[in-house]
């Protein structure tokens, strides 16, 4: 990792302590939302004021924390493997699949769906122990460059996003991730990047094993599908996982839609927040992708009154490596 990741997240974490907090955030009602909903339930004696330990905030990676476009971060790690991968499997060249992995038509391996892509992360992060595969994710997110921007891909994370979990944190809330990314795949560098410890990411997972293997006591993992945390999956990890119901949630598609309506279904004062791509320019502006979409969410979102983050509109600045507005 390199030392600017960690002082970015320190830079946020300092951040919240200002005057004027959020600064990455315009005025206007979308950030007022945000710091209306911390000061009630911050504010001791106050009518909707939620004890420390109960003020869990939830957050979607892909889409929501970083950037998720042209594909998912993940998936191009997931190429990336299998190329390697391919040298020690000529017989790959045969399978349609996977042939057209190593030819780079990603229309093809868009088009094979979420099952495609299911047996593509299996193959990519299985067959070895837990501490190989992690050791391959730090070696890729070091040196892996996001094809549009030619930055890291953990330099692609949106700095208002930090800035709000830097917030939220000073307000003494515990911040975790709940993603349909690959759990190991995350805790490699969450706390480096975003400020969450391992035990904090929720994410999808395959099947793992003890083992011993020389006399070494070892977890291996295997090509078989344990969790996906996904749509429905959400907020049954949230209750086995945390053991708490959010009181703040963000997402950015319908894919976080029930960890949204989990979250503001609760008791008391409620937050539930929508990133909303709407810049072309500095970022990309779409509301469903071969990935997923930004449908029935935003229609939810406008019936019950969740927030909206126009990310053309509210934010003066996207990434930390960029001007602001």
């Amino acid at each position: 990792m390199t030392p600017s990741l960690s002082s970015t997240a320190s830079a946020s974490e300092a951040s919240a302590a200002n005057v004027s907090p959020l600064p990455s955030w315009n005025d206007g009602a979308t950030k007022q939302s945000i710091l209306d909903f911390v000061r009630g339930v911050t504010t001791s004696g106050g009518p909707h004021f939620v004890k420390p330990e109960e003020r869990i905030a939830v957050f979607d990676n892909d889409g929501t924390l970083w950037s998720e476009s042209p594909f998912y971060f993940q998936l191009a790690f997931v190429l990336d493997r299998m190329k390697v991968l391919a040298l020690q499997h000529p017989e790959w060249k045969d399978n349609l699949l996977y042939s057209a992995v190593l030819r780079d038509d990603l229309k093809a391996v868009a088009a094979s769906g979420e099952r495609g892509l299911l047996e593509l992360a299996t193959i990519t992060h299985a067959g070895m122990t837990t501490e190989e595969f992690s050791k391959i994710v730090e070696d890729w997110i070091t040196h892996a460059r996001h094809p549009r921007f030619d930055r890291l891909y953990t330099e692609v994370i949106f700095q208002p996003m930090l800035e709000l979990l830097a917030y939220l944190r000073a307000n003494g809330f515990k911040t975790f991730i709940v993603s349909g990314g690959g759990v190991e795949f995350m805790r490699v560098w969450a706390e480096k990047v975003y400020g969450i410890p391992p035990e904090q990411v929720i994410g999808s997972s395959i099947v793992t094993k003890f083992e011993m293997r020389e006399g070494i006591p070892v977890l291996t993992r295997l090509p078989q599908l344990n969790f996906m945390d996904d749509n429905v999956g959400k907020p049954v990890a949230i209750n086995m996982h945390i053991g708490r119901r959010p009181i703040a949630a963000f997402g950015n598609s319908d894919g976080d839609l029930q960890m949204l309506q989990w979250t503001a279904g609760g008791l008391g004062s409620r937050f539930a927040l929508l990133v909303h791509h709407t810049d072309s320019v500095r970022e990309y502006a779409y509301e469903a992708t071969a990935m997923g979409k930004l449908e029935v969410a935003l229609t939810e979102a406008a019936a019950r009154g969740w927030t909206v983050v126009d990310m053309k509109r509210d934010w003066n600045r996207v990434f930390s490596f960029e001007s602001a507005k």
